[in-house]
């Protein structure tokens, strides 16, 4: 007997493109949600040909659209806006992430869609959100991460500021989409109506700040660039080791800096008063990072991790991707799959969460553009000449 799947029989139409409306659909997808993907003829979702392409095709696109369907539809067009209306009587969640009043524009707002379709959930991904004085301006994930505060906070002193290495504020964005998506599924079970989730990248971002605004308001302080370190917790930062590669560790706990300290051979350090709490630590916090380097820069990185692992401190080397493809608990934990696409075996990202009873599950790579266009017409009720007069005209 098959595995359950916990969204089976939730239907979702994704619009937009590139990274956090589809990385949303991406994650409902995968535990069962089926998902049509609208994609507009000719070239697609520009992620297609985004970075590393194998066959002509990203191998990004085959982590992103995994499990989706793919419809060609002119959304520009009158009756690719009528194929795409009926597909959206028909479903659950709608999610989208172009700028405000597209949708509007093209008949496809809230409550013109509602209005057939009392329990609709529209997740509405965009820069600044739906309303206020900068929602109709262009926003991208580095904006969202920019105005957020997360790149001021980002990178050395010395250097300007960093990108984090990932488009976060798009993932952040996505994440919150599929938790507004859920809460909203659970009042519609409840009253049978449906409501718009607003997220904006900016605020999705600022939303994980941490203490950034209340250490603002109550001391003045502008959190800085700190590089590795956590300011006013110690010690946590990237320590040398013998060959130049650097180790996490996190000994900021007040028992966990004791044993880090007898690891270190440094029971001065363990019995020394001032450091037997963070805030006494906090203020010799540069001299600590110091004094913990020149240990571990005498020592190799796996000689540093296992003294950390014996003592029971949290410390990792830092990983590359090579690292995390050879790891032993990525692979008992089934975050390395092996999955067929259209171009041949790949290597892909797990599921998270993992749930117990309802895990979720990967069927394949990325679709091929317009590869279920047919399928989903049919569904609706469309005849083989009249998807064959679409194709004529080029809305799909």
């Amino acid at each position: 007997m098959a595995t359950p799947l916990a969204l089976a029989g939730i239907k979702v139409v994704e619009l937009g493109a590139l990274i956090a409306g589809p990385f949303c659909t991406k994650i409902l997808a995968e535990f069962g949600a089926d998902v049509v993907k609208i994609e507009p003829p000719g070239r697609g979702d520009p992620l297609r040909e985004w970075r590393h392409l194998r066959d002509g095709t990203s191998v990004w696109w085959h982590v992103q659209s995994r499990n989706k369907r793919s419809v060609c539809v002119d959304l520009r067009n009158a009756e690719g806006q009528d194929i795409v209306r009926e597909l959206i009587q028909r479903a659950d969640i709608v999610v989208e992430n172009f700028r405000p009043g597209t949708l509007e524009g093209w008949g496809l707002g809230y409550e013109a869609l509602s209005a057939h379709n009392r329990g609709l959930v529209l997740v509405r991904i965009s820069g600044y959100g739906q309303d206020g004085p900068y929602s109709t301006r262009p926003g991208f994930g580095v904006i969202g991460e920019a105005m957020g505060g997360l790149r001021h906070v980002t990178g050395t002193p010395d250097r300007p500021p960093s990108r984090t290495g990932i488009s976060i504020g798009d993932t952040l964005s996505a994440l919150y989409g599929v938790i507004g998506a859920m809460v909203a599924l659970e009042h519609r079970r409840k009253t049978g109506v449906g409501q718009v989730v607003d997220v904006a990248l900016y605020e999705s971002v600022f939303s994980v700040m941490e203490s950034l605004l209340p250490e603002f308001d109550a001391f003045g302080v502008v959190r800085e660039r700190t590089g590795s370190i956590l300011p006013g917790i110690a010690p946590t930062s990237a320590y040398r080791c013998n060959d130049g590669s650097y180790m996490l560790i996190a000994g900021n706990g007040d028992s966990i800096f004791q044993r880090l300290a007898h690891a270190m051979g440094r029971d001065d350090l363990a019995a020394d008063p001032a450091l037997r709490h963070n805030d006494g630590r906090a203020q010799k916090q540069a001299w600590l990072d110091e004094e913990i380097e020149r240990w571990t820069s005498a020592r190799s990185p796996d000689d540093v991790l296992a003294a950390m692992h014996s003592a029971d401190v949290p410390a990792s080397k830092i990983y590359t991707v090579r690292d995390i493809a050879a790891d032993a608990h990525y692979a008992a934990r089934e975050m390395i799959r092996d999955v067929d696409t259209s171009s041949g075996p790949l290597k892909r990202p797990g599921i998270v969460p993992k749930l117990s009873a309802t895990p979720g599950r990967i069927e394949g790579g990325g679709p091929t553009l317009g590869q279920h266009t047919d399928d989903v017409l049919r569904e609706l009720g469309y005849d083989a000449a009249r998807i064959a007069g679409l194709r004529a005209r080029h809305v799909v």
